[in-house]
């Protein structure tokens, strides 16, 4: 006996419109896991009406530059250009930050250089350095020769973040064969945010001893750095929520200015602002 035709399920008898605008109140990820369900699926899952809503508005989005020769043509399709925006770094115009969206989530990220922290005697040759790195994403970077008072702050407008969205800073950096007094005694990582002030206890000098990203010493929690793939290393500074009614800065920064020992060896790429993962 012939069997029937199986029936498509009822969602997918829906116009393609009813499903763009139903798979545009999802996220990037699942509008790409709902294109596996059925030809309807995808084609709704792919169309610009749904990926122009996991794209920032156009007045939110900062010009892209790519160079000499002015800005590159848009991609022909919002889902390119999504895919551009969250699969590399991108430099914005005059070089002082890079941008890229998550691709979970389509919040917008950046990365705050060096040149664009606002380091205690950065201009000071006999204390900081700047040199160019083939690693690095932005033309300098700076190179800590030796100071008793480090001191690490930046700040991004809270207005170029994605409302609703929980962040975290990074600060990005490597380390000297001949770094020093980065060890002990630990820094303080701080967070500003409407209002609202947090600090932590952090070690730019990871601990060979422990495998996890965290440890005590003296009784108080610090935070310890990661190893990056890119070669770099990473220490987490602190977590926010931008709930949207923020008026001004996030401000965020690292320091360590009580007990005046000697610091050396620091290479400070810049300060990350990215989306935070939960779990």
């Amino acid at each position: 006996m012939q069997e029937e035709p199986t029936e498509a399920c009822e969602i997918a008898r829906l116009p393609l419109e009813l499903l763009s605008a139903a798979l545009s109140l999802t996220s990037p990820r699942d509008a790409c896991r709902a294109a596996a369900v059925s030809p309807d699926f995808r084609a709704a899952a792919g169309s610009d009406a749904v990926w122009a809503c996991f794209l920032p508005p156009p007045d939110e989005l900062p010009p892209i530059a790519d160079g000499e020769g002015g800005p590159p043509p848009p991609p022909r399709r919002m889902k390119d250009l999504f895919l551009r925006l969250s699969g590399s770094h991108v430099l914005l115009p005059g070089g002082l930050m890079s941008m890229w969206l998550d691709r979970e989530t389509g919040a917008k990220c950046y990365m705050v250089p060096a040149r664009a922290l606002s380091i205690a005697w950065r201009d000071t040759p006999r204390y900081w350095d700047w040199v160019p790195l083939a690693d690095s994403r932005f033309p300098e970077s700076a190179v800590l020769r030796l100071v008793c008072w480090l001191d690490i702050p930046g700040k991004i407008d809270s207005k170029m973040l994605s409302k609703g969205s929980a962040y975290a800073a990074h600060i990005v950096y490597k380390l000297t064969d001949s770094s020093y007094g980065l060890d002990s005694p630990v820094q303080e990582a701080s967070i500003s945010v409407g209002g609202t002030n947090l600090t932590r206890n952090v070690c730019l000098q990871p601990n060979q001893q422990r495998s996890t990203s965290q440890n005590r010493r003296g009784g108080e929690h610090v935070v310890l750095p990661r190893q990056r793939a890119d070669g770099w290393m990473e220490l987490e500074l602190g977590e926010f929520t931008c709930d949207g009614d923020e008026d001004g800065d996030v401000s965020f920064g690292l320091s360590e200015t009580k007990a005046l020992n000697g610091k050396s060896g620091l290479v400070v790429q810049g300060i990350e602002i990215r989306h935070k993962k939960s779990g």
